[in-house]
């Protein structure tokens, strides 16, 4: 199996463990196992996505940084801090903030390799990019308010 392929894989399953995860927060669950996978999976997406070619500093490594950073205090927050007091909101912040760099990623990976979105916009400077980004954005932007709100576990499952 090639990198890209373990890549690829690792970031479906991060996309698929983080909205399991942000249906536990709506829903004031830490889930614990879920959790775990969803970090570690999309951990291991952006550093694997680093010996990726093309070679050198491009946005898609400086997302890859900025996931990293998050998902740093991500777990600093859920399993050092125990989401006591501001850690909550800092934890559920910097974890759905890395989930939506990773659906912002498989939008564009989508108009890239799709062919009937491609055609729809070649350039991913089009309105139907623009707006298929803009939507995810909203979403993440509502559902990470009312994440925030509603999630207040005693203390996370470790």
């Amino acid at each position: 199996m090639s990198l890209l392929a373990i890549h690829v894989a690792l970031s479906l399953i991060g996309i698929a463990s983080g909205l399991i995860v942000l249906y536990g927060l709506l829903t004031a669950n830490a889930l614990g196992g879920w959790t775990a996978l969803f970090l570690v999976t999309t951990i291991l997406t952006s550093a694997t996505g680093f010996p990726l070619p093309p070679f050198g500093f491009d946005p898609p490594r400086a997302i890859g940084i900025l996931s990293l950073i998050l998902l740093a205090i991500a777990v600093g927050a859920y399993y050092l801090f125990h989401l006591a007091g501001l850690w909550r909101w800092v934890y559920v912040v910097t974890a759905m903030t890395a989930l939506y760099l990773n659906c912002f990623v498989l939008v564009f990976q989508c108009f890239l390799k799709v062919e009937v979105l491609h055609d729809l916009a070649p350039t991913q400077s089009e309105p139907p990019f623009l707006a298929a980004q803009g939507a995810v954005l909203i979403l993440f932007v509502v559902l990470g308010f009312f994440a925030v709100r509603k999630f207040h576990p005693e203390a996370a499952e470790t």
